[in-house]
């Protein structure tokens, strides 16, 4: 069944940052994590109407060490002066887009209402990692330049959350970001903080909350923070938050082994116990994060480019949703929120 698409995460910017051409097939794109799946030709071909495309910054403890990332979205982690210089870039890379008439830059949420017939990709930007506001204030300076979503803080320790790979909660400076955000209109993004920053997060703010790109905790076979806890699930839903589905085959099989791909049943399953915990199949939607650190090879089984994207809406229907409940998950659900105001 031929769907339209909303993806809410697409590592876009940083793709082209380590090399891959963005307007070529991706068979013919270069670069890293080959082979590739995302291209902007391949995402139209897809019918990927709307994305978020991320900025995505690294914070390396060592910088210097000879296995440490030196790529432009690489920064010290603590220098936030260089980590705004990497953030930027990526900024600039799609407001460039846009100039070109490759993508359309989307307005804050309830702005402006999404074009399923758009002649182009409607692009918001979501940063992955806040550590490149260098101070809550310069806030709106981001927001005018296309930034419509947050989330604070990647795998490391960053300046304003824990990410997934620690413990820690906000910061102050992240509490502060968190009210300046609420009072721009940004949307938070709860897929990489640690448990005690979500919580934190929903302390702190009333606001809506979505995860782009997480699944759930409780079906996989180890207690991964990088997975959503089931009371976290339950907030964003309560909230009239989205879960989107991530498509990478380690994130969706209960126990997994090295290069081996994911099925489509697998992807329905984590859909299902979302909907299941939130008690509808409106919270939930698509965060491909395709080639985002990982390969077509990482996808699940059947899924190598975006066009294949159709198999889950088919897998969908056999397990008895009506067709407006499928293009809910691939386009209605993220499209209404984005439509309303929070």
């Amino acid at each position: 069944m031929a769907q339209i698409w909303f993806d809410a995460h697409l590592d876009l910017a940083y793709l082209a940052e380590t090399g891959r051409d963005m307007h070529v097939e991706p068979a013919q794109s270069r670069g890293r994590y080959q082979p590739a799946a995302v291209t902007l030709s391949s995402l139209q071909e897809g019918q990927v109407c709307a994305c978020l495309g991320t900025i995505f910054t690294e914070a390396i403890e060592d910088i210097s060490a000879p296995d440490a990332e030196t790529g432009q979205f690489a920064y010290p982690m603590g220098d936030a002066s260089a980590a705004h210089v990497c953030g930027m870039r990526q900024l600039k890379l799609y407001q460039a887009w846009e100039q070109a008439g490759l993508i359309k830059l989307m307005k804050p949420r309830g702005q402006e209402l999404l074009d399923s017939d758009a002649s182009c990709l409607q692009l918001g930007v979501l940063m992955e990692c806040a550590d490149p506001i260098v101070d809550p204030s310069e806030l709106e300076q981001w927001v005018k330049g296309g930034v419509i979503a947050i989330g604070l803080a990647w795998w490391h320790q960053g300046r304003y959350a824990g990410g997934n790979g620690v413990k820690t909660g906000l910061t102050s400076l992240g509490r502060e970001l968190v009210h300046a955000m609420d009072e721009q209109g940004v949307v938070h993004d709860a897929s990489h903080l640690c448990q005690q920053s979500i919580e934190d997060l929903f302390s702190e703010t009333d606001k809506s909350v979505v995860a782009t790109h997480s699944n759930s905790r409780a079906l996989m076979d180890q207690d991964l923070p990088r997975h959503l806890a089931d009371e976290s699930i339950l907030e964003i839903g309560k909230r009239g938050g989205i879960v989107g589905l991530n498509l990478y085959s380690r994130f969706l099989m209960t126990s997994y082994k090295t290069n081996s791909r994911a099925s489509i049943n697998d992807c329905v399953r984590h859909i299902e116990h979302v909907c299941s915990i939130m008690e509808r199949r409106t919270g939930v939607g698509l965060g491909s994060d395709m080639d985002g650190g990982l390969t077509a090879r990482d996808l699940p089984e059947g899924i190598n480019l975006p066009r294949d994207l159709n198999q889950i809406a088919d897998a969908l229907l056999a397990s008895g949703w009506s067709e407006q409940e499928v293009q809910g998950f691939a386009w209605g659900n993220w499209a209404t929120f984005w439509n309303h105001q929070n």
